[in-house]
């Protein structure tokens, strides 16, 4: 898998080339994509769960398994995959400007980013919400009681502009500690520079598993906002936006009809259910509006898995997941009293 890491010095630079970049937001993306070999597709900064860097430089986790499944539908390929990990402060730019094909990283759609930023959101992929994270040994049991207190965030999110609202809702005279790197704004938590720390709550589980002492430190209680973590791609490029949001369906759909990564060859071979067979290109052709090949779904489904499968082995309880049960959550399927859906693929 391709690795490329941009900072925001590169980003400035793509700004003065808007003009050049900019035509893959004509809605020739695919064409790019095809035609270069290989999808560019950013995350953030390494964060436990979402997406990891080895030590050899490759990528995994919940968030580039996204990545994985629109090359797999592209390509047939989950590999053909270059990983951009780019910051936060940069991260819409870089995408708005064609640096990247797409975003997959645990950004929130929000209302100004889905519409002032040249940008389109889809289908959220991970319910989320912003907590805080004290130590254990500071009496702090409540966000109420951070009154006065230093509070580590990272600056260009909304987990800056919520603790904002917070503060000023309950007038608690917090003083916003500001990082563009998450790890030195946890580092300086755990030297003592801030009181708590806050972001969304299932980064504050992956980061504080990480810690030297997990045990010490506790997340409280309290949401403070909807956090809804969604793919993006730029706007004015619906064949694109079409194929990405149904990539993440098409996984989706998968775990709805109980077909995994292991049991899918058998599926294609002996389901006589219309819905599965649709869904692996062996009747209909849904997939000529996406203009892929009939067995898109069938290759991320083999490849890249459904989303429970993604669910468990990143978020959920697998050797190397950030420990997030997924029963009883927002992110449980509809059918278990979550948010997680697909429409008819028919």
């Amino acid at each position: 898998m391709k690795i490329k890491t941009l900072f925001t010095s590169v980003i400035v630079a793509t700004t003065m080339t808007m003009g050049v970049v900019g035509a893959a937001s004509a809605g020739a993306t695919l064409d790019i994509v095809k035609k270069r070999g290989h999808l560019r597709c950013q995350v953030g900064l390494p964060t436990p769960g979402f997406y990891n860097m080895s030590s050899k430089g490759d990528w995994s986790g919940f968030d580039v398994q996204t990545c994985r499944a629109v090359a797999a539908a592209i390509f047939g390929d989950a590999d053909k995959l270059e990983i951009q990990s780019i910051g936060s402060n940069a991260r819409f730019t870089a995408l708005a400007n064609g640096e990247s094909d797409m975003l997959s990283r645990t950004a929130t759609w929000t209302m100004s980013r889905d519409t002032q930023l040249g940008l389109d959101f889809l289908p959220p992929n991970f319910y989320d919400g912003q907590g805080f994270t004290v130590r254990k040994d500071s009496g702090i049991t409540s966000a109420l009681q951070l009154k006065g207190a230093k509070v580590c965030v990272t600056t260009g999110t909304t987990s800056e502009l919520n603790l904002a609202d917070f503060n000023r809702t309950h007038n608690l005279k917090i003083s916003a500690v500001t990082f563009e790197d998450w790890n030195v704004r946890d580092d300086t938590f755990l030297k003592g520079g801030c009181d708590a720390v806050t972001v969304d709550k299932s980064s504050l589980a992956g980061n504080m598993a990480a810690f030297p002492v997990p045990g010490d430190y506790t997340i409280l209680a309290e949401t403070l906002s909807k956090e809804p973590l969604a793919p993006a791609v730029r706007h004015g490029d619906n064949q694109w936006a079409d194929l990405v949001r149904w990539s993440f369906y098409a996984m989706v759909n998968a775990e709805e009809l109980g077909i995994t990564s292991a049991n899918v060859d058998d599926m294609r071979a002996n389901s006589k259910d219309p819905k599965i067979r649709r869904l692996l290109g062996l009747e209909g052709n849904i997939h000529e509006g996406l203009s892929l090949k009939k067995d898109w779904a069938y290759n991320i489904i083999k490849q890249v898995g459904n989303y429970g499968e993604n669910y468990e082995t990143f978020i959920g309880g697998g050797k190397n997941a950030i420990g997030i049960p997924r029963e009883g959550s927002l992110n449980a399927l509809w059918t278990n009293g979550g948010l997680i859906y697909s429409p008819p693929m028919r």
